[in-house]
């Protein structure tokens, strides 16, 4: 039986020549057959990857040889070899589309103090007062989060600095970001301190983690991911798994997700299967999304 994994990782590390690692990157993923995306920046690297599960062992095996490497925390998942139709390898100006400008934050300098899915389960189900921020856009949101959560309201994750009024009241209080495998929240955790908010967390190896831990419970809904399956889940098959998303068209339960096929709109949004056979726009209305938001091609975990 051919068995395919799929790898996520990140790793925040100063990159003194990204084409360097954008080559390396290209020549190693292309070596053992893998597809997928890999961006490599001067603040360090962000893949997603898909191949056969000797391979992507390989590949692991590769990375943690380089010492700025070892401590990568690689998310596993089962794949069927369709996650992604090719290899991506690219340098961009940042591994996750935050746009902060001067405020932009290095976290290996400042960021949010980890808490392990296992602590996060024991706040849970504590009597602690804690706030769960979710730094995912919006789409992800809709189909799938923690419990009680606060949605920042981002439509791409550029939107960072327009959370910080929705959240100021919480300034003293004890915050946790989250996001789908740690990458966003570690930046926006960074954030969050460097405006002054008093205890931030982030959940380490972000929410996939927790769901492989705690299948089913605390987070409601399906995990959005950035590949060709789109939703994710561990134990699928629980009668006690709450479906959340919603289509829009007749509200019906869904976790089917569509682009709107007007050209100029392409907004990604969940339309159930017998609604997508009457029109395949957007009943809400459409807009022209790639002038509304540029920087949202660059892919996030």
């Amino acid at each position: 039986m051919v068995n395919y994994k799929i790898i996520l990782f990140y790793k925040y590390i100063a990159i003194d020549n990204p084409v360097v690692l954008r080559d390396e990157q290209r020549r190693i993923c292309e070596k053992l057959g893998l597809k997928g995306r890999v961006i490599v920046a001067t603040e360090g690297i962000n893949a997603t990857l898909e191949g056969l599960e000797k391979d992507t062992k390989e590949y692991q095996r590769f990375m943690i040889q380089d010492s700025g490497f070892r401590d990568i925390q690689f998310k596993i998942s089962d794949g069927t070899g369709t996650a992604f139709p090719k290899l991506s390898v690219k340098v961009r100006s940042e591994i996750v589309a935050g746009r902060l400008g001067d405020e932009n934050i290095k976290p290996w300098q400042m960021t949010g103090k980890y808490l392990q899915p296992e602590e996060l389960h024991q706040w849970i189900n504590s009597k602690k007062e804690f706030y769960i921020i979710d730094m995912r856009n919006d789409f992800e949101y809709e189909v799938g989060h923690f419990d009680n959560s606060i949605f920042s309201g981002m439509a791409t994750f550029a939107d960072l600095p327009k959370v910080l009024p929705k959240i100021k009241h919480l300034k003293s209080k004890t915050i946790l970001t989250v996001c789908t495998g740690g990458v966003r929240c570690e930046k926006a955790s960074g954030f969050l301190v460097s405006h002054k908010f008093e205890d931030v967390y982030q959940l380490y190896g972000g929410i996939v983690s927790y769901m492989e831990k705690y299948p089913n419970q605390d987070f409601a809904g399906a995990l959005y991911v950035f590949d060709g399956r789109l939703v994710m889940g561990f134990n699928l098959e629980d009668p006690n798994r709450r479906i959340i998303g919603r289509c829009k068209k007749c509200g019906q339960s869904s976790e089917h997700f569509i682009n709107c096929e007007d050209p100029f709109c392409h907004r990604h949004f969940i339309q159930c299967e017998n609604c997508c056979e009457v029109s395949m726009k957007c009943p809400m209305g459409c807009r022209d999304y790639s002038k509304e938001h540029p920087e949202a091609q660059l892919s996030v975990v």
